[in-house]
C-alpha cells in the first residue's frame, strides 16, 4: 500500500476505487476523527484500520521526508518542497495531487512562473521532482 500510495497518480486510483466500495472522502474523514487523528495523512488512517498502525501527525510525516529530500534534492528544490510540505501540513494530503502543482508554484512564486522555471528547471523536471519526494514522506 505503502508505494501505491507515494505516487499521486496511483493514490488517486487507490481512493477513487475505495470510493467506488463505499469509502469515498467522506468515510474516510470519519474513520480520522473517530480514531483521533485529525492532523494525520490519510494514508496513516487506513494502515491504522488495516494493520492497527499508530498514525504519525503530517508534520511528524513532513519533518522524516525533509531528510531524504536534502539528501537527494538541490537547495532550490528543498525550498520549494519545504513550502509543498508547510501546505500538506495544513491542509492534508489533497495537496500532493499532481493537479496541484500549479496552484502550489504560483503560491510559491507569487504567479511568476518564468521564476519557478528559472530555479526549479523544465515542467518535467518540477513534475519530477513534485512526485519523486513524496516516496520519502512515506517511507
Amino acid at each position: 500500500m505503502r508505494g501505491l500510495w507515494s505516487d499521486p497518480l496511483t493514490r488517486k486510483k487507490l481512493l477513487a476505487g475505495l470510493a467506488d466500495k463505499g469509502f469515498g472522502k467522506a468515510q474516510l474523514l470519519e474513520m480520522q476523527r473517530i480514531i483521533e487523528a485529525s492532523n494525520s495523512d490519510l494514508f496513516d488512517v487506513l494502515a491504522h484500520v488495516a494493520y492497527a498502525l499508530e498514525p504519525l501527525t503530517r508534520k511528524m510525516r513532513a519533518d522524516r521526508a525533509m531528510a531524504g529530500v536534502s539528501e537527494h534534492f538541490s537547495a532550490k528544490h528543498q525550498v520549494f518542497l519545504d513550502f509543498v510540505l508547510a501546505h500538506y501540513v495544513d491542509l492534508g494530503v489533497d495537496e500532493l495531487d499532481v493537479e496541484n502543482l500549479r496552484g502550489l508554484l504560483t503560491l510559491k512564486y507569487s504567479d511568476s512562473m518564468s521564476d519557478a522555471l528559472k530555479d526549479l528547471g523544465a515542467p518535467q523536471e518540477i513534475n519530477r521532482t513534485f512526485c519523486g519526494f513524496q516516496k520519502y514522506l512515506y517511507a
